[in-house]
């Protein structure tokens, strides 16, 4: 080693991995495409995607065997609700199923014979919907519309019965409605995709390409046998070559991190009601998190292939522990300990305290804390990495 290179210390060492990591990423085309160019059109799928924000005209099927102007006037109320669309007037049960198993529609409603005769002789009768339930959240939706439309329309000819009898309008909703039900949706109250599952999809995508991206950067050098130029550039110092790696595409990823909280907060209007701060900061604090795992991965398989696989089955299997499509309050015991295993997780708690709930920063201070571990404990493979980026019989596997 020449004076000079002795003299260089962590900073310059630093600097010339990260001169060197420059060249690599304008050479090869699929760095920039993996730091930017594919996480982007990501997130605007994503945009698309839950443009809407609520399910809207889910189509479903009629059978009127009545025929009547009652049977057509709750036919009517139906197809009035943001949710369901009345798209077919059906026969009968058997045709509607099988367009249910095609596909075509999500329910179908079933107005029996009689049904405005039976209503006029105070007879009580019963509307049927058949609904499919293969789509929990939007037949759920389906289900409540349908069902708070038949009980307006029952509601609306008992008062109008009991005002035929000589009960003044309040008198009759009063009888006919002893006990009055006032529900409120605190942090959700449009039940809108777009605050339920856009923040939870984008970073995803997010941890995901954190992940792939880190486990490549390093695996390609292994693969490649290019990690002794790599580690010479660093003067065989682990640190200053880490460093130098993995600053370019840190940077780029909390831009990615940034893009994508504008994008939901600012343009999408998922609301903000805490701190600004906080959210911006778990955001950069779940890339250093991933990629801190992603290291650990690479350093201990040493196989670029197989650290890649795993990284993915990783990545992923977060969104299902996260708490989000099921509670984690109703998870056994085991299964939520397995969940405190992806620092997703806790970023989840983060965005649903501080977006959703508005709750003082303080409460994000023990899930930032177990971030943390995520950020720190997986560097401890470091001397790991040093041993396999130096040892010739980890170089040149698939």
């Amino acid at each position: 080693m020449e004076p000079k290179e002795r003299t260089m210390g962590f900073f310059g060492y630093t600097k010339r991995v990260l001169r060197r990591e420059w060249g690599l990423i304008r050479k090869h085309p699929i760095y920039p495409s993996l730091m930017v160019v594919i996480p982007v059109v990501s997130f605007l799928f994503f945009v698309v995607l839950f443009s809407k924000g609520v399910p809207r005209d889910i189509p479903i099927a009629v059978v009127d065997r009545d025929q009547t102007t009652l049977s057509r006037q709750l036919i009517s109320m139906i197809d009035a609700t943001p949710t369901a669309y009345v798209t077919y007037e059906v026969s009968g049960v058997d045709e509607g199923e099988r367009l249910m198993k095609q596909g075509d529609i999500m329910a179908m409603v079933y107005i029996p014979r009689n049904f405005e005769k039976d209503i006029l002789s105070n007879t009580q009768t019963r509307v049927a919907a058949y609904v499919s339930g293969m789509n929990i959240t939007a037949n759920g939706m389906l289900s409540k519309d349908i069902q708070t439309t038949v009980s307006t329309f029952s509601a609306g000819i008992q008062i109008q019965l009991l005002m035929k009898k000589g009960l003044s309008e309040a008198e009759a909703y009063a009888q006919m409605m002893p006990v009055s039900f006032d529900k409120h949706i605190l942090f959700n109250p449009y039940l809108s995709y777009t605050y339920f599952l856009m923040p939870s999809f984008m970073p995803m995508m997010l941890l995901i390409f954190t992940l792939m991206l880190t486990i490549f950067v390093i695996g390609t050098e292994l693969k490649n046998a290019t990690a002794g130029a790599w580690m010479e550039a660093a003067g065989g110092r682990i640190w200053p070559a880490l460093v130098g790696k993995m600053l370019p595409y840190t940077l780029c990823l909390w831009l990615l991190s940034l893009f994508m909280n504008t994008i939901m907060y600012s343009f999408m209007g998922v609301p903000l009601n805490g701190s600004t701060f906080i959210v911006l900061f778990a955001g950069c604090w779940l890339v250093l998190a991933y990629q801190s795992i992603a290291i650990l991965i690479i350093s201990v398989v040493a196989n670029l292939r197989l650290s890649l696989s795993l990284g993915g089955g990783y990545g992923v299997l977060a969104f299902t522990f996260s708490g989000l499509t099921f509670p984690m309050m109703a998870m056994g015991p085991v299964v939520r300990l397995f969940c405190y295993l992806f620092p997703f997780t806790f970023y989840t708690e983060v965005f649903i305290d501080q977006a959703l709930r508005g709750a003082p920063p303080v409460y994000a201070i023990q899930d930032l804390g177990w971030m943390s571990l995520f950020v720190f404990l997986p560097l401890l493979c470091v001397p790991r990495l040093k041993m396999v980026a130096t040892n010739e019989k980890y170089w040149g596997r698939t």
